[in-house]
């Protein structure tokens, strides 16, 4: 005689997480449900598969409530030095000409000062801050440039360009290559995002390079250019190429000179 085994209930946990097929033995298996409670079951599982896992992640992205002013060291200083009456002139000015944007707060840079507003600023709304920010005594209204919103950073190199200044013994220095490339129309519209970087290309060599940061569109249009574009440092010739992001002037850790890798001195 065979013992005819008798069928067994799934739980009400497995109908749930399993297959569709499965679900559709929920009234066979759980047949005191109402239909109501079936239905609801039903529509959770065929909504499953149209849910959209959002990530979260804590990588910060432009915060578009900045604006960026470059202003130079000395124009920051003086600035920061009584910066709450400042933004405290700057909001009743935003103010009295009825802007709907107020300044939350503001922090320095190396070259510049972000200033973190209530609402993502206006090309008007640029405009009075940054003039107000010129008129502020003390202040050297030449050093300043135009005021913008966050952008990317693209990272370029100058190459071919000559340790020490032609016909003398003083090496270059940042401010003397940032000068000539002011005065320079291939360098026009385009924004320093950090402090240039002079570095020799090798320890004995008489050959510089220069490290230039700027401020550039997502698609790095501006970097594409003046990429492989050359111009004139006195009579020699440079070269402006594309690069990584630079890390730094590297020191070695031998002798403690700047300038040039850790593997070689």
């Amino acid at each position: 005689m065979t013992i005819k085994k008798l069928p067994q209930k799934l739980l009400y946990t497995q109908v749930v997480g399993s297959s569709v097929a499965k679900v559709l033995k929920l009234k066979e298996n759980y047949s005191n449900l109402l239909a109501k409670k079936i239905e609801n079951i039903q529509k959770i599982i065929n909504d499953s598969g149209k849910f959209k896992l959002h990530i979260k992640t804590t990588t910060r992205g432009f915060f578009y409530k900045q604006i960026i002013v470059p202003i130079g060291k000395k124009n920051a200083n003086k600035f920061m030095a009584s910066f709450s009456s400042h933004i405290a002139n700057i909001n009743r000015a935003l103010k009295n000409i009825k802007l709907d944007i107020m300044i939350d707060y503001v922090w320095p840079e190396p070259i510049s000062i972000t200033i973190v507003t209530s609402k993502v600023a206006s090309p008007s709304d640029l405009q009075v801050i940054e003039n107000f920010v010129k008129n502020i005594e003390n202040i050297n209204s030449e050093e300043i440039e135009t005021s913008r919103l966050p952008q990317s950073k693209s990272y370029l190199k100058i190459i071919s360009i000559p340790y020490f200044i032609e016909n003398s013994n003083i090496s270059i220095s940042s401010d003397f290559v940032e000068s000539v490339i002011k005065s320079n129309h291939i360098f026009n519209n385009l924004s320093l995002a950090s402090k240039l970087q002079v570095i020799k290309a090798l320890p004995k060599s008489n050959i510089a390079i220069v490290w230039i940061d700027i401020w550039d569109a997502q698609s790095g249009y501006k970097a594409k250019n003046i990429i492989n574009r050359s111009f004139n440092i006195g009579s020699f010739i440079a070269t402006i190429h594309n690069t990584n992001m630079n890390p730094g002037v590297p020191q070695y850790k031998n002798c403690w000179k700047w300038g040039y890798s850790t593997f070689l001195c």
